[in-house]
């Protein structure tokens, strides 16, 4: 199929690109790599009147590191990039391992890091990683902008707080703490698939190897990247023994998830991944923040 007509913008410009979309309202959507608006488009499934195309605007590919650590990313960054950078493999090696999961190397060279978290799939990678590292989003709108975390930001399955008329401008992450580390697992049916259950967890310890911060996220299990509550009241200010770790696990499995059925699994076998994907995750990071 084809999509609908459109009208086509292409603005040189981050200012361009807000006064389009102030003048569009909610007849305009924004175009970043478009690996799943255009799918959307041709089978109709996605209408909008008119596409601001973002991927003439320089300013908005970029990756910066801050002075206390950080990272700064430009909205229309290439996963690519971001997976291939020498200063992300450093200072996060999380979101290096974690994009490598995404499709496949041509999705990623096309593919925005922010384009990602704006779209907010609940079975995709990046929107679960920005929670799962506390990152900041920059919002801009014509002549104004604002700061959110990722967990404000995305607000339900394909849905985000962004208004019309503003865009996602930047994404920051903040610095890891010492002896700060992550592990990502999944399950899928094939390489390059979507998961049937994914799990990201962040564990840092103190000079006593016990747990002084922990961000267990879990997604493709419910509307969105959920993050453990659970796995903080009973790890942080303790030892991530092996029998604390498989309490997380059974919980977060039975408790803090919402999986659905389909022809590839049912909700209990979710549930079950969910259980031993937690533990693994939570006992590879300890591992690696050790060291």
């Amino acid at each position: 199929m084809k999509p609908a007509p459109f009208d086509y913008y292409a603005p040189k410009t981050a200012e361009e690109a807000l006064q389009n979309l102030t003048d569009l309202g909610y007849s305009g959507k924004v175009l970043a790599g478009g690996q799943s608006l255009i799918p959307a488009m041709n089978f109709r499934m996605s209408r909008p009147s008119a596409l601001v195309d973002l991927n003439n605007i320089e300013e908005l590919f970029y990756i910066k590191p801050t002075a206390d650590g950080g990272l700064a990313i430009g909205t229309m960054t290439r996963d690519a990039d971001v997976e291939h950078d020498p200063v992300v493999k450093q200072r996060f090696p999380i979101v290096a391992e974690t994009i490598g999961y995404i499709a496949h190397p041509q999705v990623r060279v096309r593919g925005t890091f922010g384009g990602a978290i704006a779209h907010a799939d609940p079975a995709a990678q990046i929107p679960a990683l920005s929670v799962a590292l506390n990152a900041k989003m920059l919002v801009k709108r014509k002549g104004s902008e604002r700061w959110l975390s990722a967990e404000d930001f995305i607000i339900g399955p394909f849905m985000t707080v962004l208004e019309p008329e503003e865009m996602l401008a930047e994404v920051v992450l903040p610095p890891l703490a010492p002896r700060t580390a992550g592990s990502y697992r999944q399950v899928s049916r094939q390489r390059g698939g979507y998961a049937q259950a994914a799990v990201i967890s962040m564990v840092g310890l103190d000079e006593r190897d016990r747990v002084k911060d922990v961000r267990c996220v879990l997604f493709s299990v419910g509307e969105t990247p959920i993050l453990s509550k659970y796995a903080s009241d009973v790890l942080v200010g303790n030892e991530a023994t092996p029998e604390a770790i498989a309490d997380v696990a059974a919980y977060a499995a039975k408790n803090e998830c919402d999986p659905g059925s389909d022809l590839h699994g049912t909700a209990e076998y979710r549930r079950h991944l969910v259980k031993v994907l937690v533990g693994r995750a939570l006992t590879e990071a300890v591992e690696r923040a050790k060291k």
